[in-house]
């Protein structure tokens, strides 16, 4: 017998019934995943890894990517089919996974996202200028220190000398946050905001402004804002929940394998930096970026509404 207790709820309702499903669902899978792990690590090893982190140590880089992993799929993956099944009861339908995505309309909104490379990377720059009042200077130091941190924990786990290596850090880093984030962004916190809202601009504008201050980067929250917002269009546009997926997964992946090729050193970090700041300086090029983005959006409309 389907569960219909949460069916037609408003979409006020909706979106705090899927906060408390989010926030139960990562604390279950959370305790879970530590109870699996004590046996294995110890949990005398395992606390003193997580409380005096070592970076050189291997061990505790692969218990943080462990529980980075549990993490994301707590977080992200369980609950939007959690949210799916007690809003509707069918989830494959609720957050779109069973529409087929064309072929063309794909190869369309991957280029819009390609192309919109150096708009992202001009609002990144004009991001890393922001400043906050000189009364609110602590918190500044505290988020580009907390910032600093993530960008160096981020280069050890790039780093890795095997195949295996690299396959689980695409698996940490662009399979799941695609699927996931993807699932309870576009696929439930978009679809909120859109029936709230009645209009589905302000439900993906929305949607991408929680999707970039859930990742707590102040000095990336516009650009990851603006790729937040192109899934969200890919989605509408393309009617098929696989296309932002894939978009997702595609833009992360490239980001992991540049920074593989060149061991994910400071060096890279730095020589990355350097190039986005090149493209992202020129604010002609950024407004041809979102031209061209604009029109390829436009042409997957029309392709998939003849369709």
């Amino acid at each position: 017998m389907a569960f219909t207790a949460f069916r037609g709820m408003k979409p006020a309702s909706q979106f705090v019934m899927a906060a408390f499903i989010v926030l139960v669902s990562f604390v279950a899978v959370f305790i879970l995943s530590i109870l699996v792990a004590i046996p294995v690590v110890g949990a005398s090893d395992m606390m003193n890894g997580l409380s005096g982190f070592d970076p050189s140590d291997p061990s505790a880089i692969a218990l943080l990517k462990y529980f980075q992993v549990v993490q994301s799929i707590g977080l992200f993956v369980v609950p939007p089919f959690l949210i799916a099944y007690f809003f509707e009861g069918q989830p494959a339908n609720y957050l779109l996974l069973n529409r087929k995505l064309d072929g063309g309309v794909a190869i369309v909104g991957l280029l819009a996202v390609l192309v919109a490379g150096p708009l992202v990377g001009f609002t990144g720059a004009l991001n890393e200028q922001m400043h906050l009042p000189e009364a609110l200077s602590g918190i500044e130091s505290w988020m580009r220190t907390m910032e600093d941190q993530a960008a160096s924990l981020i280069e050890r786990f790039i780093q890795v000398e095997t195949v295996w290596g690299l396959l689980f850090n695409l698996f940490m880093i662009a399979v799941i946050p695609a699927i996931g984030e993807e699932l309870l962004f576009r696929g439930v916190v978009q679809k909120i905001f859109t029936q709230m809202t009645r209009n589905y601009h302000w439900g993906i504008w929305i949607s991408a402004f929680l999707f970039s201050a859930l990742h707590m980067q102040f000095y990336g929250f516009i650009p990851r804002m603006v790729l937040g917002a192109l899934f969200g269009y890919l989605l509408v546009y393309s009617g098929s929940m696989w296309l932002p997926i894939l978009a997702h997964f595609v833009n992360n992946a490239v980001g992991v394998l540049i920074l593989h090729g060149e061991h994910g050193g400071s060096e890279t970090v730095e020589s990355l930096n350097q190039y986005s700041e090149s493209f992202s300086s020129s604010f002609v090029i950024a407004l041809m970026s979102l031209v061209l983005c604009v029109g390829l959006l436009y042409v997957m409309r029309r392709k998939t509404s003849t369709s």
